[in-house]
């Protein structure tokens, strides 16, 4: 029915949707986000494989939960894509860079929030956001994506601007850089 939402259940601490980082080194990953964005974890869901590689390892950042695995021989390089909300980008940013991470997206207006992004040395893209506090859609009834585009906010998105070309930008750039931080062999 539209207007209602199913959300399935979930257990406490989890959301609908829980991202999991397959990497070379997680101890290593889980390490840095413990330090850069003041995560936690649990430490009840550590679990090792029979080969003594990380099977299962499970942060809380925020209201979410990011789970970890350690990328077994032969498995392929899969970097991960992760959208995180701060309070201060700035910070984050430098402690994140003086950490080895790469900035990619200096702080950025993008429609009344502070966008950045940087890639870790696991090689992996963090979108790093602070919000400013406006609501995307209004009411419901301007959420309509079919309803006019003053309606939707739709023609900003159609508008060129620096910042809009700036953020663009450093995507290509930075997809085009990630490659696996394993060495060969």
């Amino acid at each position: 029915m539209q207007g209602e939402t199913n959300i399935p259940a979930a257990p406490e601490g989890y959301a609908t949707v829980n991202p999991f980082i397959i990497t070379h080194d997680a101890n290593g990953l889980i390490d840095f986000l413990k330090r850069v964005f003041g995560a936690t974890e649990r430490p009840e869901a550590r679990t090792m494989d029979d080969d003594g590689l990380l099977l299962h390892a499970e942060l809380v950042i925020g209201n979410a939960t990011i789970m970890f695995g350690e990328r077994k021989p032969g498995w392929p390089f899969t970097p991960s894509l992760l959208q995180v909300y701060v309070d201060d980008v700035k910070a984050t940013l430098d402690l994140a860079r003086q950490l080895g991470a790469t900035v990619v997206t200096e702080p950025t207006d993008f429609f009344g929030d502070t966008f950045s992004r940087f890639r870790d040395p696991w090689s992996n893209l963090w979108w790093v956001y602070r919000h400013g506090g406006q609501s995307w859609a209004g009411d419901e009834e301007s959420a309509d994506w079919t309803g006019d585009a003053a309606a939707t906010g739709a023609e900003e998105w159609e508008q060129t601007s620096p910042e809009l070309t700036y953020i663009h930008d450093t995507l290509l750039t930075a997809m085009r850089q990630l490659q696996d931080p394993r060495p060969a062999g």
